[in-house]
């Protein structure tokens, strides 16, 4: 881009240099949560929570059982087979075991963002960091989950997968707050 224009042009319009660069800043600082956010949003779709919204696990087991009464629920009504039904379970439950780590850097980098942001001194540049490492875990995550769907897609025949995909992603986790 050109140039910033000189103090006597701000004055002009009416606006002070320092306060133009604060406005600058506080968009850039509005901008990185923004992503942040979309970050955090995209990292956690199509999977559940891994932690309570206390911050403790979940449990394990009841983990690993819920995947298996959300894949039978979505195979409900199909003539999808036992041994279909277990390749399905194992390929989700090995995503999610994969995703786990990802899920707790996730939660590293909302800590660092927060500590960033609460600094006495906002560093434009660590933040931009964190945005980028969370931009990239949530990448991570989109790919692994999508690689799980493609598989558990592949096990089933076609009328199976419409009826799985459209099943599955008809679930609901509750009502919406807010």
């Amino acid at each position: 881009m050109g140039a910033k224009p000189g103090p006597s042009i701000l004055a002009s319009r009416g606006q002070h240099p320092n306060q133009m660069e604060t406005d600058m800043t506080n968009l850039s600082i509005k901008t990185a949560m923004a992503a942040l956010l979309a970050g955090s949003l995209a990292a956690t779709a199509g999977m559940p929570a891994f932690a309570r919204a206390d911050g403790g696990s979940v449990d394990p087991a009841k983990f690993q059982e819920r995947i298996e009464k959300r894949v039978d629920k979505a195979l409900n009504g199909t003539d999808a087979t036992q041994d279909q039904k277990t390749k399905i379970v194992g390929i989700l439950k090995a995503a999610f075991a994969d995703m786990k780590p990802l899920h707790a850097q996730r939660a590293e980098n909302r800590k660092a963002m927060r500590a960033a942001l609460e600094a006495p001194t906002i560093d434009p540049a660590k933040i931009e960091q964190i945005r980028v490492e969370q931009m990239k875990i949530a990448d991570d995550s989109s790919k692994r989950f999508t690689k799980a769907l493609t598989d558990a897609g592949n096990v089933l025949n076609a009328n199976q997968r419409q009826a799985f995909f459209k099943t599955w992603n008809d679930h609901k986790h509750g009502p919406r707050k807010g």
